[in-house]
């Protein structure tokens, strides 16, 4: 089964957001910290907190923030963007697999290992 991933460059700097990303905030979301949430992904704190430095300078309001409490005292919390953010990425996610749905089943009937109906050729080269 074919899978589609939306994936979006934004500014001039051509910032990737995708569901890497989104995920990464759903778990700072979920755990309000950074290192809880890149512990849950399995990957290291100083990558979790250099992809959440790349979306915070992607747009013109933090995603991220600081925030009180935690175990050691300091944690992170999304900012009311970064909320509405994980929303609108992830309706624009359901909205493009919907669109493409059809095409990409299309596709994958020409896959290796499924025999598409005949298709006549026009040449008898081809």
């Amino acid at each position: 089964m074919a899978r589609i991933r939306l994936a979006l460059y934004l500014g001039p700097d051509e910032h990737k957001l995708g569901p890497g990303k989104i995920q990464l905030l759903e778990a700072i979301h979920e755990h309000g910290s950074i290192s809880a949430a890149a512990r849950e992904m399995g990957m290291a704190y100083r990558h979790a907190w250099e992809l959440i430095d790349d979306l915070n300078r992607c747009f013109a309001e933090p995603v991220v923030v600081a925030a009180t409490g935690g175990r050691r005292g300091v944690g992170a919390r999304l900012t009311p963007w970064g909320v509405d953010l994980i929303r609108r990425f992830r309706r624009m996610e359901a909205a493009a697999g919907k669109a493409l749905r059809v095409g990409v089943e299309e596709l994958e009937d020409h896959t290796a290992g499924r025999r598409p109906a005949r298709v006549p050729s026009r040449s008898r080269g081809l």
